[in-house]
């Protein structure tokens, strides 16, 4: 079948909620991937933050061919050995936790999150109206119907209505406004991403995070991080909130835990590690020795140092690229983010460009995304070389050319 007949099939067969572009990609080797008709792209997508071992990479095929060659699938009626062990790794690296749940995506880890500040809050004698989960404008927690009431960004909540009961909003970096929620005397949970992706690649700014535990301390409550996209070494740390030097009660991780298998898990720590007893969750596919297999790799690879190294050279690289292609043309105000996880904000002139960006940028072959309609998203594979990037801003340079 041609390009055109695979994309027509979309058309025709898929729910419509994606818009994806008109290519069909076929293959990928480190930080390159082709399409059906042979041409290829510099990827600065990563598949979302997933990709972060690049394509293709040979230490994750083989514990993939190995695991399926055995046992793809048992079910948690049964003990299979890599979610066992994963889940040892897991807790090992994180330093905080304690005991871990394994599912297939970031938003059920959010779900399982959300489920568990709940039920830590009922055993701690709280009334449903005072299990108020806090998140922050322009977060991003996920798609089912909690996660999205969790997500501060009315665009994804718009007619599902009605949502869940028991969330609040409050601004990102805003301290005074947490102070004046926690006074509610409600708050039972704080869910926060350490770095914002989806409303913009927005850090938490210095001393927020620590602030957000002295309230939760103070006032009991959990502290949650959402390491769904940030996580996994993509800030330059294997895990983003580390550089801020806390411990929160629960972590949530998927996209690059399993480098593009589906897989995601929530880590808990003392104050809820046994808060949920027999029955109280579970997951069918969640841990599969597949998944399970895969993402043990992925962990022993990406808390490499030579990983956080190549972050940090490759980050500066990026940035450094990116003020030289914007010198004289006036299109990027600022570049911001942590690690590999960078935003290229546009100036006031090309508000609402972003996205005519991205279909200039893949017709000159380099994959990017978007976080919101003002804001360019870098989020390249972690093991991309100087020559990959140094590639990928030619191609962009062209891109950017084209706006003028």
């Amino acid at each position: 079948m041609t390009t055109s007949d695979l994309v027509a099939l979309g058309a025709r067969y898929w729910l419509p909620v994606y818009q994806p572009r008109a290519i069909v990609l076929e293959r990928g080797l480190g930080a390159r991937v082709w399409d059906r008709d042979g041409r290829d792209y510099i990827d600065f997508a990563a598949g979302i933050a997933v990709t972060s071992l690049g394509h293709g990479d040979a230490d994750l095929l083989a514990a993939l061919t190995t695991q399926a060659s055995r046992l793809w699938h048992a079910s948690n009626v049964f003990y299979t050995e890599p979610p066992l062990r994963l889940a040892q790794e897991l807790v090992e690296a994180a330093g905080f936790a304690e005991r871990v749940f394994l599912c297939n995506s970031g938003t059920e880890a959010n779900e399982a999150a959300i489920k568990l500040a709940r039920k830590w809050a009922a055993a701690h004698g709280r009334a449903p109206e005072r299990r108020t989960i806090l998140s922050f404008h322009g977060s991003f927690h996920g798609r089912t119907l909690a996660a999205v009431t969790a997500t501060a960004q009315p665009k994804y909540q718009q007619g599902f209505e009605p949502l869940p009961a028991g969330f609040r909003h409050a601004p990102f970096n805003d301290v005074d406004a947490v102070e004046a929620a926690f006074a509610a005397g409600d708050i039972a949970a704080v869910l926060v991403e350490p770095v914002q992706g989806e409303g913009g690649v927005v850090p938490a700014a210095p001393g927020f995070l620590q602030r957000l535990r002295q309230l939760c301390d103070a006032h009991e409550a959990l502290l949650i991080v959402d390491e769904i996209q940030c996580g996994m070494m993509r800030t330059g740390s294997l895990f983003a909130h580390s550089h801020d030097g806390i411990a929160p009660d629960m972590m949530t991780l998927a996209k690059a835990l399993g480098c593009g298998f589906p897989i995601g898990a929530l880590l808990a720590g003392p104050r809820v590690a046994q808060v949920m007893q027999v029955g109280a969750h579970g997951t069918t596919f969640g841990g599969n020795p597949l998944g399970a297999a895969v993402a043990r790799v992925a962990l022993r690879k990406l808390a490499q140092p030579s990983i956080a190294l190549n972050v940090a050279r490759q980050a500066q690289a990026l940035r450094d690229g990116l003020g030289a292609l914007d010198a004289g043309r006036g299109l990027i105000a600022q570049v911001r983010g942590r690690g590999l996880m960078l935003g290229a904000v546009l100036d006031a002139d090309h508000r609402g460009r972003a996205a005519a960006l991205l279909e200039r940028a893949a017709a000159h072959g380099v994959l990017l995304l978007q976080a919101g309609p003002d804001v360019l998203r870098l989020l390249p594979p972690l093991t991309i070389s100087d020559e990959e990037v140094a590639e990928g801003l030619r191609r962009l340079g062209a891109a950017l050319a084209d706006l003028r």
